[in-house]
């Protein structure tokens, strides 16, 4: 099949051809016909496919007739990310040089007035992140009731950074006669759910894109301590030993992680810059054009480069964490080894690390080379149990070290018996240590649970040491028994004379009394 048989305009086709492309791919194939027939379309696809172009051709087409209005867009598509958003703005200037139709880009890190100048003048297209088109909306500068296509793009990824409230609160603001094209990579249950919510009696069109990296990369794992200044030393040793490497992508899964690691690089003078969602559009655009032009030979960055980003070049990637979903590391080392390039991938991996990469494993289908030892060994599968094994062991410890103090305090306090006045602490004593002993060998003597019943655990607290309450509990007890000079167990004579002080507490004049 060709581009001439799906029923795409003249201009389109012509611009199609300046590109080079002859053969769509098949999400291609299936789905611009639908849309151009005006029907509802669910694509199952992932980023790489060519998905889209399936959505861009046919809705230039559709768009060739009619003219937008000044704050009213014909056509809304939401992106998750700027750099998605912005890639497909690419795709309607590259496609659409033979139209004379205004796109217009909503995403944040831009100048509200630029947009919203854009936007004054008639947006035939409009591209934008949810949270910047909220934005205008309330502050009254566009108007959604003219939208006649709305695409949702990467629908699993917005669910993943929690678009999907923001999502539903402007689909209601479209007119319910739009024609709506949803596209994700996976279809969970929450996805079903809006997708079924959203459209109306859709056409599903869906591609099994290989769930695997490409053949050129060369995927290698390299253990590392847990430390991250450890971390960053082994990352540095990849990239001094890394051969023929051109420039190179260090991932990161959290911004702050890019911050350090880049400036880690920046002080031991590497050509590096960082790229990651925190940074303003201005900023994330000019150290990209660094990146493309080799101004710059390592960028590190987190998964917003990952998706997006058509940079052809790039012969190293290095994971410095492992990624947590599985999809990313696909995305991830496809940023090497495009258009039947050669490149290397390498990710960095601690003990922690092992259920991240055992799922990485299980979606390519292939196990990773090891690069050294590997740091992933059963030992560390069987934590679990020793920490069990050592809780039990801890716990009987505990006790035997209950009997030798009480012991010795025995002796000692035997050694003090000739002193006037200690005979009856010392008695005090030995019937304290003498409790303590007949406990703690009950509890040994039971079955090893690793834990204490309530019984056993509250009788050995209260002769073994004191609590927070132990001072107060058996001066109110001996003074209710009209012993006030009787010494709180296990404290023997080295109660202060503050504690056994009685205490006024003020009260109503009505009902004051005095408490010990």
């Amino acid at each position: 099949m060709k581009f001439t048989d799906l029923g795409l305009s003249p201009k389109v086709l012509a611009a199609v051809d300046a590109a080079g492309y002859t053969e769509p791919t098949p999400i291609q194939a299936e789905a611009i016909p639908h849309v151009l027939a005006r029907r509802d379309v669910l694509g199952i696809a992932q980023t790489g496919t060519g998905k889209t172009a399936s959505f861009v051709l046919p809705m230039l087409t559709l768009t060739e007739k009619g003219r937008a209005r000044a704050r009213m867009p014909r056509t809304l598509i939401l992106e998750p990310t700027r750099e998605l958003a912005a890639q497909v703005e690419e795709n309607f200037n590259k496609y659409g040089i033979n139209h004379k139709l205004n796109v217009a880009l909503l995403i944040g890190g831009v100048s509200f007035e630029d947009q919203m100048r854009k936007l004054d003048r008639g947006a035939d297209v409009l591209i934008a992140t949810p949270g910047r088109l909220l934005d205008l909306f309330e502050r009254g500068r566009i108007l959604m009731n003219g939208v006649e296509i709305l695409v949702i793009d990467e629908a699993d990824r917005m669910l993943d950074m929690g678009f999907i409230p923001d999502i539903e609160r402007i689909v209601k603001m479209i007119p319910f006669t739009r024609q709506t094209l949803f596209f994700s990579a996976t279809m969970p249950t929450e996805i079903k759910g809006l997708a079924d919510k959203f459209l109306q009696n859709p056409v599903k069109v869906a591609v099994d894109a290989k769930i695997s990296t490409a053949e050129t990369v060369t995927q290698k794992l390299i253990s590392a301590p847990k430390k991250d200044y450890e971390k960053r030393e082994v990352l540095r040793g990849l990239i001094d030993g890394a051969k023929d490497m051109k420039n190179a992508i260090v991932f990161c899964n959290r911004k702050k992680d890019v911050a350090t690691t880049f400036k880690s690089l920046e002080k031991r003078e590497y050509s590096v810059g960082a790229l990651h969602g925190d940074m303003d559009q201005r900023s994330r655009t000019t150290m990209l054009a660094k990146f493309r032009d080799g101004e710059i030979a390592i960028l590190v960055a987190s998964d917003v480069a990952a998706r997006g980003l058509d940079i052809p070049n790039v012969s190293h990637v290095f994971n410095f964490d492992v990624p947590i979903h599985a999809e990313d590391y696909i995305h991830r080392v496809g940023r090497t080894g495009r258009a039947g390039r050669e490149g290397d991938a390498v990710t960095i991996v601690t003990s922690a690390d092992k259920r991240y990469v055992d799922a990485i494993e299980k979606l390519i289908g292939n196990q990773i080379e090891w690069v050294g030892k590997s740091s992933i060994s059963k030992s560390d599968e069987e934590k679990p149990k020793r920490s069990r094994t050592r809780k039990k062991a801890t716990s009987t410890a505990k006790t035997e070290e209950v009997v030798e103090a009480v012991l010795e305090d025995d002796a000692k306090s035997t050694r003090r018996t000739s002193r006037p006045g200690r005979r009856k602490s010392v008695e005090t004593a030995a019937e304290t240590s003498e409790t303590v002993i007949e406990n703690t060998v009950a509890v040994k003597a039971q079955p090893e649970t690793g834990e204490f019943s309530a019984d056993d655990t509250s009788s050995s607290n209260e002769n073994s040491r004191p609590s927070r309450n132990s001072r107060s509990e058996p001066r109110k007890s001996g003074r209710s028994k009209g012993k006030g000079n009787a010494k709180p167990e296990g404290m023997g004579d080295h109660v202060p004379a503050f504690i056994l002080r009685s205490v006024r507490i003020e009260k109503p004049a009505e009902n004051t009394e005095e408490v010990a």
